[in-house]
């Protein structure tokens, strides 16, 4: 990461949230909240996937893995912006920024993967109950997961290896609370309009081919299920609603900055807000309010870890 020949930036300045006092306090309690309950709901749903013997599914092998990844994508912004609340100059070097967006990137590339691989099991428990567990083999569940790793690295080094060339001579302020390619190809010493296009293609392609694939997915999966049984359909609905909720959730946001990249508008940074602080605290409650298995284990636990008269 040698950019001494080009670069003279050396640090960019965070101006993504500021505010009163007031406001200041205000949202260092919220987001302090919102990734206690990060921490708390994704690494409990990992912990109780690990020790339940009832929850040894490909399943709840992928919500691990799911939880995992959402716990390291804010664990990579979150407590930067929260600390940077507390400062009046806000600044992080050009390799953090690198690193960080790096990240971001990594994280929000394999959870995509990771996302269809999801689906994909719940096409097969529904529409192939009697071959899932030939299908979903403990091989196959592995390759999904590190399939998503790698694609979200390749994803990101693609982007980093395209941005740490560009000449930053100037311009150092990003108006936001975290750093990301798209924001950082601004600042560049150049004609950006053809690399923001690049930048945008990556991901703005992913993102929205991969939206549209999982939509896809569902649908097919309703109208199999309805060409069935239409008592069915509810089952499915209730089983899938955990799913679409949380792929609406992400891709929402990441469609808005990416398959529109570079807008002259502020809203950006709060979308940063609901995928990397919002999403991550809600998925342990959208994937546990409806699902028995979940609600059963936790019941095991307080059984095992207090008395019955606790739970």
């Amino acid at each position: 990461m040698d950019q001494t020949n080009d670069t003279v930036v050396f640090e960019f300045v965070l101006v993504g949230l500021s505010g009163s006092w007031k406001t200041t306090i205000f949202l260092i309690s919220t987001f302090s909240l919102l990734y206690l309950s990060i921490i708390l709901g994704n690494l409990f749903i990992v912990f109780l996937v690990i020790t339940d013997s009832h929850l040894q599914s490909p399943m709840y092998f992928l919500l691990a893995n799911l939880s995992l990844i959402d716990f390291g994508i804010s664990s990579s912004t979150v407590p930067k912006m929260i600390s940077d609340l507390l400062k009046e100059h806000r600044v992080i070097s050009f390799h953090s920024c690198m690193t960080q967006a790096c990240f971001i990137h990594i994280m929000g590339g394999g959870e995509m993967v990771l996302l269809i691989a999801m689906a994909f099991d719940r096409y097969t428990a529904i529409c192939k109950p009697l071959h899932y567990l030939r299908i979903m083999s403990p091989k196959i569940c592995i390759l999904f997961v590190v399939t998503s790793w790698v694609t979200g690295v390749v994803h990101a080094l693609a982007q980093f290896f395209f941005v740490i060339n560009l000449p930053f001579c100037g311009p150092n302020k990003v108006d936001s609370f975290c750093c990301d390619f798209p924001q950082i190809v601004q600042l560049a010493c150049v004609d950006g309009d053809k690399f923001e296009l690049v930048v945008a293609a990556n991901s703005g392609f992913i993102s929205m081919g991969t939206f549209f694939l999982l939509l896809l997915s569902y649908v097919f999966i309703l109208v199999t299920v309805l060409k069935r049984s239409s008592g069915d359909l509810s089952k499915a609905l209730v089983t899938l609603s955990a799913h679409i909720t949380v792929v609406v959730l992400f891709f929402t946001p990441c469609m808005f900055i990416y398959v529109w990249p570079f807008p002259t508008s502020s809203i950006d940074k709060y979308l940063f807000i609901v995928d990397f602080a919002i999403t991550p605290a809600l998925n342990p409650v959208i994937y546990t309010l409806r699902n028995k298995d979940i609600m059963v284990a936790i019941k095991r636990l307080c059984k095992v870890t207090s008395s019955d008269k606790y739970c």
